[in-house]
């Protein structure tokens, strides 16, 4: 199947070290500014099924979920809080002409 690329927003309208929510269909991403570095993941949390733009919170390049305190690694998606075991999946961000988009397969 063909990626799809989905705009975002403006980089300068998402704020450094802050989550935002985009959906596209039936499927919800969350992308990220850490430190001007664009990330983009599953927004739901593999273990407790939350939304991570919602209840989770961003510290250093970790979004803990806020309802069982799991954790993933945002760049590379990988759970590196318990109980969270099962990685999220990552999308690949692109930027072209201040603008932000995400590529979904």
């Amino acid at each position: 199947m063909a990626d799809s690329i989905a705009r975002v927003c403006r980089i300068d309208e998402l704020a450094a070290n802050s989550v935002r929510r985009l959906d596209f269909g039936d499927k919800a991403i969350c992308v990220y500014n850490i430190g001007g570095r664009f990330y983009a993941t599953d927004d739901v949390c593999s273990h407790g099924q939350s939304s991570l733009s919602e209840v989770g919170e961003l510290n250093g390049e970790v979004v803990e979920c806020g309802r069982h305190f799991g954790g993933f690694h945002v760049p590379t998606g990988k759970a590196v809080l318990p109980p969270c075991s099962v990685a999220l999946r990552t999308y690949e961000t692109v930027v072209r002409d201040g603008e932000l988009f995400v590529k979904v397969g």
